[in-house]
């Protein structure tokens, strides 16, 4: 799935990086430069729908809410579900 010009090497330095981001001004900064305004949107929009998921919101009501699409809320539901990160930290 990953583009053949992008090596595990490089995933991993954006892993490094990400994890060394040590406050929210940094972590601002860092993706305003990554990525697009729409981008860091959608990102919003995926953790405010896990977030509501958690709280036991219905799709109907995420959806109401956060305007995200359909096909999104299903891989973001799955995520919660099964996933490792979304539980892990909007549950703290």
């Amino acid at each position: 799935m990953t583009d053949k010009k992008v090596r595990k090497e490089d995933i991993n330095k954006l892993y490094e990086v990400l994890v060394s981001v040590g406050s929210v001004k940094e972590c601002r900064d860092l993706l305003d430069d990554l990525c697009t305004v729409k981008e860091v949107e959608q990102m919003a929009q995926r953790i405010k729908a896990a977030q509501l998921l958690i709280e036991g919101k219905t799709y109907s009501q995420v959806m109401e809410e956060t305007e995200i699409s359909s096909a999104t809320l299903s891989r973001v539901s799955r995520c919660v579900q099964y996933g490792k990160g979304y539980s892990k930290f909007l549950k703290k």
